[in-house]
């Protein structure tokens, strides 16, 4: 490995998971539908000789406005626990320092699996300093169990798989946690049309989502195999797979209503009031579904399927920031996990 270079990474982040829930290890098994975004998750990494920094590591948050220091054979979990645990699990060469810079345009908290999207980036772009590689699927489990296993939270594990892979996917879970990724190939014309179509909306107040799938758990029980919601989800994503493939965007957005209905019913928390007065505004500009993303809760945001009036989506868009809702700019992203050598940087 050269002692000097730059690494970049970049990751997708994830909007729209019908089935979402079931990718859980107390619902045991499931299925989801998700669709992976732009904006990114950015990682660069700056490669110097060992003693070109005063540090081996240090790391700029740049959403948090955080720039602190790692020591890899004692990491203290005091400062951003997800970055410092992906710094412990990887092999970094003895020989080089490191600048670390992360950055996305999505903003923190938003249910659209940023962080799964920070863990794969990361990871992706430090698996290429190590000897080996990793697949695709790997970085997601693995950047799966930094968040359960190495900081103890709650996460399906669908966000960190439509991270990796990008695309409109379809997963299946026969146990969790293990789980197959099929990529739906739509025709052009479909793909654009969707894409045109959605709408993501930040309701502004960030959330932790491992503390809302606590109150799930507190009450569905450890075994939620057989709750009727779940098994609703599941056919609800199977439902969203077939409509996508068929072309019906009318259908697919009715499923996506009626998935955050059984949210809803799944746990009363999970769809705010919030997410209620931008459900009612959009309704009032016809468009054909609504889906609360990820955990949901208080805070987070939520992703419309617009009729197809791109004047009245834009309508639409101007209603919802009058009442102090942001519009996400997106696109799907056709790949996920991309990581790629530059010029050395300034360090």
């Amino acid at each position: 490995m050269s002692l000097r270079r730059t690494v970049n990474a970049v990751a997708p982040i994830r909007v729209c998971d019908i089935g979402g829930w079931t990718d859980t290890w107390y619902a045991r098994h499931g299925a989801v539908f998700h669709i992976a975004v732009y904006p990114y998750v950015e990682v660069q990494i700056h490669v110097v000789p060992r003693d070109s920094m005063a540090q081996r590591v240090v790391i700029t948050a740049e959403n948090y406005g955080d720039r602190f220091t790692v020591d890899p054979g004692r990491i203290s979990y005091n400062q951003h626990p997800l970055l410092e645990a992906a710094i412990e699990v990887m092999q970094l060469p003895d020989e080089a320092s490191f600048a670390i810079n992360i950055h996305s345009e999505a903003p923190p908290g938003a249910a659209t699996g940023t962080s799964a999207a920070v863990a794969v980036a990361l990871l992706g772009a430090l698996d290429s300093l190590t000897s080996g590689r990793l697949t695709a699927h790997e970085v997601a489990y693995l950047a799966h169990s930094l968040e359960t296993e190495k900081l103890g939270l709650q996460s399906g594990i669908q966000d960190q798989l439509c991270s990796a892979y990008g695309g409109i996917n379809y997963l299946e879970m026969p146990s969790f946690p293990h789980a197959t990724v099929s990529t739906l190939h739509l025709p052009d014309p479909v793909w654009w049309e969707l894409e045109q179509r959605l709408a993501v909306v930040y309701i502004g107040t960030p959330h932790s989502s491992s503390r809302v799938h606590q109150q799930v758990i507190e009450e569905l029980g450890e075994d939620a195999s057989r709750n009727p919601q779940m098994a609703e989800l599941r056919r609800l994503a199977r439902e969203a797979k077939d409509a996508v493939l068929e072309g019906d965007l009318t259908a697919l957005g009715d499923v996506m209503s009626r998935n955050t209905e059984q949210q809803r019913l799944l746990h009363p928390a999970l769809v705010g009031a919030k997410a209620d007065e931008v459900i009612a505004i959009a309704r009032r500009f016809g468009v054909l579904g609504h889906k609360v993303n990820g955990a949901g809760g208080d805070g987070g945001s939520l992703t419309l399927l617009c009729d197809g009036d791109r004047a009245r989506k834009r309508q639409l868009l101007a209603e919802l920031a009058a009442h102090g809702y942001r519009h996400l700019a997106t696109y799907i992203s056709r790949r996920g996990l991309r990581v790629w050598s530059g010029e050395p940087g300034p360090h």
